[in-house]
């Protein structure tokens, strides 16, 4: 192509940009916002402490950040070990990473969109020139020859309509979003680890409570045995005794079962297989509840929670990709140029004569496509307004988690407190009647059902000490578990 004429493109290629209207970028995506930080649950869990008779305080201050390490904050090195063991070694987060590192890639592959690009090559051809289209004239070139052609080929597309640029900014938003899911994979690790750990401690002390209410089964057992060898109670009494006593054995092996199986979860989580041996777990007793809570504002929740940062994201790569829709649909300019050499001898490729260049300008323009650009803008637009909604709904969900979380927080108090009245109230009845029946002031009926309160009681109470513990654990999930520290992951075999 000649200058004049490539020129003559350039003014051409500038004109249509000129011409063509900007492509608009979306609107904003109006969120509701909850009245108080709160949501549904009642406003003075902000300003008044969660105070239980039976334990500890807990404060919420509204607009503190969550710590990192947030579990550091149940005071336990045993669980501070474990989590740490499963950041480093979950495979969830090995996959989040892995592919946070293609996405990355991807985006470097968009970027050389912006670049010319240049290739080389080398040709050999044998070839033979029949007597037909041979020259009648006297000539030195053989009918029967080698070509050699080496040239290197320069190709670039002119992004005068942003194509290119909104597939980086699409690939960059993949980006993000994947920085988000391990984000979000961590505190899930992090969380569900936690929560494994106070479920194994919860389930430890039900079976040590289990096994106690076996034992004092069996005393009362050999009690009425030896006053029914007196006379003084039937065997209708010693067998209803039995069959308690065989009802508190019954509870361990579910019990025992539900600890396998917390145990094999907390093995996935740590990264190695069920049956393998475990650090030594905290009990119940050695698990502090943590006094001071955190909770971030609506505003700040949606800029730190992880899956809600992910959803922003995604949103914001669909925009692109909306843009790139529309940009196809547009003309492309592509400058290109060649330069190289041919000869029949090898060495001759450069010499006097031999090489040869060329410049190169193009501009094209989609006319039919069967409508395919059309609609697949539109696709493009349709996700976009797929991916609002998205947004909305997972910004929502993370107020109503919150919510749901303070809530759970305020109604365990009350929760602990009358558990912790019935096991008292219980283990009293308990041992009033068990002195009654040694002294023949009652039957053993009243004993039976002291007995399988004071039971019921000390499961509830367990329980009930358990749900704060699990709910605090929630209510730091909740709120996006902090920007937890970069670990080193181990190395697989």
């Amino acid at each position: 192509m000649t200058r004049p004429l490539m020129n003559a493109a350039l003014k051409l290629a500038l004109l249509i940009a000129t011409a063509t209207p900007a492509l608009a970028a979306p609107a904003k995506v109006d969120l509701p916002q909850p009245p108080t930080p709160a949501g549904n649950a009642p406003a003075s869990v902000l300003d008044t402490p969660i105070a239980p008779q039976a334990g500890t305080a807990q404060a919420v201050h509204p607009g503190a950040a969550v710590e990192g390490e947030w579990w550091k904050a149940f005071g336990s090195p045993a669980l501070d070990g474990l989590v740490a063991q499963a950041l480093a070694a979950n495979n969830d987060i090995q996959v989040a990473q892995a592919t946070l590192k293609q996405a990355s890639e991807l985006t470097r592959v968009a970027r050389g969109g912006l670049f010319p690009q240049i290739d080389a090559g080398y040709q050999a051809s044998r070839q033979r020139v029949g007597n037909v289209l041979s020259s009648p004239l006297p000539t030195q070139t053989p009918s029967l020859f080698t070509l050699h052609t080496a040239q290197v080929n320069l190709t670039y597309t002119l992004d005068l309509f942003g194509e290119t640029r909104s597939r980086i900014r699409s690939a960059q938003a993949a980006t993000r979003a994947q920085q988000a899911r391990l984000a979000g994979v961590k505190t899930m690790v992090a969380g569900n680890t936690a929560l494994a750990v106070i479920q194994n401690a919860a389930l430890e002390a039900q079976a040590d409570a289990a096994r106690s209410a076996v034992a004092s089964n069996r005393d009362i057992l050999n009690l009425l045995r030896q006053r029914q060898a007196l006379g003084a109670v039937g065997a209708a009494d010693v067998a209803a005794q039995e069959a308690a006593l065989a009802a508190a054995e019954g509870a361990l092996p579910p019990l025992d079962r539900a600890l396998s199986a917390n145990r094999s979860a907390l093995q996935v989580l740590l990264g190695v297989a069920p049956g393998a041996p475990l650090p030594a777990l905290p009990s119940l007793d050695t698990l502090t509840l943590p006094a001071d809570l955190p909770l971030s504002l609506p505003s700040d929740l949606v800029a730190t929670r992880p899956d809600v940062v992910a959803a922003a994201a995604t949103m914001e790569g669909a925009a692109a990709d909306v843009k790139t829709a529309i940009a196809a649909r547009l003309p492309s300019i592509t400058l290109g140029a060649n330069a190289g050499g041919a000869a029949l001898d090898f060495a001759s490729m450069f010499a006097t004569g031999n090489p040869f260049w060329a410049l190169i300008g193009s501009i094209g323009a989609p006319l039919f496509h069967g409508g395919s650009l059309r609609h697949q803008q539109h696709a493009a637009e349709d996700a976009l307004e797929a991916a609002k909604a998205n947004y909305r709904a997972t910004a929502l969900q993370s107020f109503a988690d919150v919510s749901n979380a303070l809530t759970a927080l305020q109604t365990d108090g009350a929760a602990l407190d009358a558990a912790d009245r019935g096991d008292r109230s219980a283990s009293t009845s308990l041992g009033f009647a068990t002195r009654q029946l040694q002294l023949g002031a009652v039957g053993t009926l009243s004993v039976l059902n002291a007995s399988a309160t004071q039971a019921a009681a000390r499961q509830q109470l367990i329980t009930a000490r358990a749900a704060r513990l699990t709910d605090t654990v929630g209510l730091f999930m909740a709120l996006g578990g902090g920007q937890i520290p970069p670990v080193k992951v181990a190395s697989q075999p």
